[in-house]
Order: structure tokens, then C-alpha cells, then sequence
């Protein structure tokens, strides 16, 4: 992978990792992540009314535009529903391991990329190194019911959101072909915005919005600005390298994400998670110098 997108993406993987982590650390994250989603809205859009005015999207852009809306909306949605259930440590390695398992597939089948085997060396290693932090001291549990991961809610919703982050990378790589990197994002975050919010009324009182901005508004902008960054820089890394590159080499955020929810959070830190951390760092790499 190129050193620019090869760049891009480590920029993506810390910004991406750290909204998540101010997910898990509010109050109620669906709240606070139409809150980052609003703010980001907010603030950017002279700059996106002006790209719109310079290169507005065509009938094709606008397809992907909408596929994508519609994914993410689902998206931010079992996101958030994970991290009420369970850790930030847990759910951030589930979501992007399956998506890491589903984008290199889909980008062989949907897109015809060719994959250097080096990348599908990196991607078993990621993948080893995920399931290591996810269930290092539970095999022997897993093992005796298996039925018992379907069970844990905060885990299927994980799931769900890594099924989502596979089919909306290959719908991403195709829709930046059509419309510019940051404007696309804008749409993209849109999607909480305003696609999130009929439901989030239903589930939430006036008071709720209010006491969740009132103590994390801060967090609230910062993520929202780091999390349109996070995806602007991966969707820019689209347009110059494969999908199946990019989309796999940014778990290393893994990695990151697990640290802060141990060192910030006091979440549990233990040797499957420090020796899966590395694992995936090591298929990071293999992912770095594959042509």
C-alpha cells in the first residue's frame, strides 16, 4: 500500500478509535452519537454548501449517496445499542473484525480487486488477533455453549454493526467515484443526523438530549469532528488504493481501541488481549508493504 493512503488511514485508525472510546465513556450513547453526528453537521456545512455549489452529485452519486445513508443509518444505530451492553474493549474488536473478514471478500467478488497474498496473510493475522482479545480464558466456555454468544445482546448488536462496515465499505469505495471525499461524508453523517432521530424521539424524552449535552458537549463536538476525519480520511484512501487494503489495515485501530478502554476506562487488560494486540499489529504490516 502506498505511503499516502498508507498514512491516511493511521491518521483515521487514532481518530476513529477515539470517538468510539467517547462513545462508551457518556451517558447514553445513542444520544451522544446523534449529538457528534449533529455538531459535525453543523460546523461543516458552509464547506460542504460550497462543494455542493462547485460539483454537485450526479443521478449515479446520488444512488450511492442514499445505499450509504440508509446503511449507516442502521449503523449508528447497532452501534450504539452494542456499547450499552457491553465494553468498548469487546465490541470494537467484534464489529471491525467481521467487517475486516467481509471486505477483502467483497472487494475479490463485488469489485474484481486482486489481492496480494502478503494482504491475505495480514488479514488472517488480524482476523487470529481479534479472536484472540475477544475470547482469550473463554474457550473452554465457548466450547461447553456455543449458544451462549447468541445469547449476549451486546454481541449480536457488535455482529450486526460488522456485517454493516463490510457492505458499506464496498458501496463507499464504488460511491467516491462519483462524489467528492469530503461531500460524500457530509451525506454519510448525515445519516445520523437526521435518519436516527425519528427513532431516538420515540425512545428518549426532550430532557434526555438536554442532560446528555449539558455534561458531555464537549466530547460531543470533539468526536463529532474526529469521527467525520476518521471516515473522510479512509474514503479519500478509497480513491488511490484498494478497498481491500485500506478497509483491513485500518483495524489496527483494534488495537488502539482496546488501550484506551483499558487504561482510560479500567477495563480489563489481560494476555490475550496484549498478545492479540500484537498479532494484529504484525498483519497491519504485512498489509503495509504489500505492491
Amino acid at each position: 500500500m502506498g505511503a499516502t493512503a498508507l498514512t491516511l488511514v493511521i491518521f483515521s485508525a487514532f481518530a476513529h478509535a477515539s470517538w468510539n472510546f467517547f462513545t462508551k465513556r457518556c451517558t447514553t450513547p445513542e444520544i451522544f452519537t446523534w449529538l457528534m453526528a449533529a455538531s459535525a453537521n453543523l460546523l461543516l456545512a458552509p464547506i460542504a454548501i460550497v462543494l455542493f455549489i462547485l460539483s454537485p452529485p450526479g443521478l449515479v452519486g446520488w444512488i450511492f449517496i442514499l445505499a450509504t445513508w440508509l446503511l449507516h443509518i442502521v449503523y449508528f444505530i447497532t452501534l450504539s445499542r452494542a456499547y450499552i451492553h457491553t465494553d468498548l474493549s469487546l465490541v470494537y474488536p467484534i464489529a471491525r473484525g467481521l467487517g475486516l473478514m467481509l471486505i477483502p471478500v467483497l472487494g475479490l467478488v463485488v469489485l474484481t480487486e486482486e489481492i496480494s497474498p502478503l494482504v491475505w496473510i495480514g488479514v488472517l493475522a488480524i482476523f487470529s488477533g481479534i479472536f484472540l482479545i475477544t475470547w482469550w480464558g473463554r474457550f473452554r466456555a465457548m466450547l461447553s455453549d456455543p449458544i451462549a454468544l447468541l445469547r449476549d445482546r451486546g454481541i449480536i448488536y457488535a455482529l450486526a454493526t460488522g456485517v454493516l462496515i463490510g457492505i458499506y465499505s464496498i458501496v463507499d469505495k464504488r460511491g467516491v467515484e462519483y462524489v467528492s471525499p469530503f461531500l460524500y461524508m457530509y451525506f454519510v453523517t448525515s445519516a445520523a443526523t437526521i435518519g436516527t432521530l425519528p427513532v431516538l424521539i420515540r425512545r428518549f424524552a426532550r430532557a434526555d438530549f438536554v442532560q446528555e449535552w449539558a455534561t458531555h458537549r464537549r466530547s460531543a463536538v470533539v468526536g463529532g469532528l474526529l469521527q467525520f476525519t476518521a471516515y473522510g480520511l479512509v474514503l479519500t484512501a478509497f480513491e488511490i488504493a484498494r478497498v481491500s487494503y485500506v478497509g483491513t489495515f485500518r483495524e489496527i485501530g483494534i488495537v488502539i481501541g482496546v488501550i484506551m478502554g483499558s487504561v482510560f476506562l479500567g477495563e480489563r487488560f489481560g494476555r490475550g488481549r496484549l498478545v492479540g494486540g500484537l498479532v494484529i499489529v504484525a498483519g497491519a504490516l504485512f498489509i503495509a508493504i504489500a505492491p
